[in-house]
């Protein structure tokens, strides 16, 4: 691998991941923006190498191509597509108007030569990332969906902050669809070993759960869209896959028994997934995973894969 990085699509999304490579310690050595706006692609890079002389990693920056770049990069992030309107508009409603931007971008790619790991970041994440998988007939460990890690991240705060710790002593994952049926799993989240569950009342945990899911609606009717705490959480992934961290990530990834794409606790290293966790989960949960499932699936159902 040579560390690097392409980003299609320099929206807010792409920007702010771009910005989070360039502004962190990461073993990328090359980041590429593409954009059907090329101008906005070249403005972008332009404004990102002006942090290159005060950032703690020096990489190069570009704004560049399929037909130049692909060939040799190693993850492509995909976050180009249409944005989640304002006013409840859902992930999976997004699915019309994005899929047939994935399927150009990935003939594209294939036509270049691109053989790197597909990280897919546009909504909605799960019906997208299986999507890919259908049209680039990529192994599915090449295919890693973002998931649900912004959501256990965003759980996480909630949590840190009702209990008076850092998020980082946290380990609590939101997992299903990155959407309204997405769920906690509170049987076995924990805070230095202490189950989460004990120190907080089911009250307490409802209302945390609820607060997470509605985050993306709140900040998009404040100010539009999200995408600070997607840029972060990105470049946590690609650090991960870069360093062969083999961290436990929930991210979107490919469940072969229900043939479909969703969050859950996965092993992510340098070949992209290692493996997904047999993470053990109560009645309850088990059957909320099953209907977030069947949400996916319909979403699926919807869109010609072929």
């Amino acid at each position: 691998m040579s560390n690097k990085v392409m980003i299609i699509g320099t929206g807010n999304v792409g920007a702010s991941i771009g910005f989070s490579l360039a502004s962190q310690r990461t073993p990328v050595n090359e980041l590429v923006l593409v954009d059907i706006d090329q101008a906005d692609a070249e403005g972008e890079a332009m404004d990102l190498r002006d942090t290159l002389a005060v950032s703690p990693t020096y990489l190069k920056i570009s704004a560049g191509s399929y037909e130049k770049d692909a060939r040799d990069t190693d993850i492509a992030i995909f976050t180009a597509g249409a944005a989640q309107k304002k006013g409840g508009e859902t992930r999976i409603e997004l699915l019309a108007r994005n899929a047939k931007i994935l399927h150009n971008v990935i003939d594209q790619l294939l036509a270049a030569n691109f053989h790197g790991i597909l990280l897919i970041v546009t909504n909605p994440v799960d019906v997208m990332s299986y999507l890919a998988m259908q049209y680039s007939n990529f192994p599915s460990y090449k295919i890693i969906g973002s998931g649900t890690v912004l959501d256990s991240a965003r759980l996480r705060y909630h949590l840190a902050e009702r209990l008076s710790v850092s998020p980082k002593s946290i380990h609590a994952y939101q997992v299903g669809e990155h959407g309204d049926s997405e769920f906690a799993i509170w049987s076995t989240a924990n805070v230095g070993s202490q189950p989460i569950n004990k120190l907080l009342k089911k009250s307490e945990l409802d209302k945390i759960e609820e607060d997470t899911k509605l985050a993306a609606y709140k900040i998009i009717e404040k100010k539009g869209a999200t995408y600070y705490g997607i840029g972060a959480c990105v470049t946590s992934i690609v650090n991960c896959i870069f360093n062969d961290e083999r961290r436990v990530l929930p991210v979107s990834t490919y469940d072969a028994y229900t043939d479909t794409f969703f969050g859950f606790p996965s092993v992510v290293g340098r070949r992209g997934v290692v493996r997904r966790l047999d993470t053990e989960l109560s009645e309850d949960e088990a059957l909320k995973l099953q209907s977030s499932i069947n949400i996916i699936k319909k979403a699926i159902d919807s869109i010609p894969t072929k």
